[in-house]
């Protein structure tokens, strides 16, 4: 997690991610997904088709002087800028990030902005960083007077769904998730690692474990990838459970699983943006709790109430002629 011109290599960086699917009758094509999250006229969109059509937005940066969030109550000033950016999936999830990484120590004085705006994503504690605390800190969310990163995620997020190509006639309900992450250097001998938890209120939480040479932008980038395949997984589980599968007939089971076979079901690619030396990770999240056999699953639920649904219809048709 290095930021250029710092002598003093980051040992910590944290983030929120905000997921949402974008509140468009239809899906939005690459050039309408660049005009979309074009936040800055001095640098393209980054669009990629393959192997799904995915855009990524120019980071923005937003000036921070406050207390960074702690678990223990102990006031820790950092100043320096947090770094926000977007992201479209297959025209029809949209996600928003904001991030910064943090060295084990900074100056016992405040410096003119221009040091801090060379350094993008970096804020300097003032004196010795507490790890541990500012870590859980993180993950609790940004408390009254400290640098809430969920308010700077669901800014750039408005400020998105404020864009006139949007009709704000999503084809389907659905819920938003957030997802907090911190990602921490490895000690000497231990191996990356990843832990992932479900909270409440649509809340989910990843602690990373990543070598001191990862990119701040390499972890948001993995975590924006697990939001995304969580958010897929929460939404097929919602359909599912509002459908009233069996206590329903036919064509009112067909119409309420419609959307997630049109709009969700070819969403799934895990990592398929992922930086390679960070893949092996999802190996943690396919043994436990098992996302894709999880997907699997439901996806095959959703096919076989689809066959049982149409056979009836299929009878009734050959009876008619």
């Amino acid at each position: 997690m290095r930021a250029p011109g710092q002598s003093s290599r980051p040992v910590l960086a944290c983030g929120e991610v905000r997921t949402c699917l974008l509140p468009s009758f239809q899906s939005l094509d690459g050039r309408a997904a660049a005009q979309l999250l074009r936040l800055r006229a001095d640098e393209h969109v980054r669009v990629s088709e393959r192997p799904n059509l995915y855009a990524l937005s120019p980071e923005v940066l937003t000036g921070v002087d406050c207390r960074l969030p702690t678990s223990n109550g102990a006031k820790v000033r950092g100043v320096g800028t947090v770094a926000a950016r977007a992201a479209l999936t297959e025209g029809r999830v949209l996600q928003a990030t904001a991030y910064f990484s943090v060295p084990a120590a900074g100056p016992d004085m405040r410096r003119p902005w221009g040091h801090y705006l060379v350094r993008p994503g970096l804020v300097e504690p003032f004196g010795k960083l507490p790890e541990q605390a500012i870590a859980e800190g993180a993950l609790r969310g940004g408390a009254r007077g400290e640098l809430d990163l969920g308010m700077i995620a669901e800014g750039l997020l408005a400020e998105l769904l404020r864009h006139p190509l949007l009709d704000h006639k999503a084809p389907f309900k659905s819920r938003r998730t957030h997802l907090r992450w911190v990602a921490r250097r490895f000690p000497e001998g231990e191996s990356p690692s990843l832990r992932f938890t479900l909270a409440e209120d649509g809340l989910r939480t990843v602690e990373l474990r990543l070598s001191q040479d990862t990119p701040a932008a390499a972890a948001a980038g993995l975590c924006e990838d697990l939001a995304l395949h969580d958010w897929l997984l929460t939404t097929v589980v919602h359909m599912l459970d509002s459908s009233r599968l069996g206590a329903v007939d036919g064509p009112s089971a067909v119409l309420a699983l419609r959307p997630a076979v049109d709009h969700l079901l070819h969403l799934w690619m895990p990592h398929a943006h992922v930086d390679r030396t960070l893949v092996h990770l999802w190996e943690v999240l396919e043994r436990e709790p098992g996302f894709t056999r999880q997907w699997q699953t439901l996806v095959q639920r959703i096919r076989d109430q689809l066959a049982v649904q149409a056979i009836p219809l299929l009878h009734e048709a050959l009876n008619t002629r």
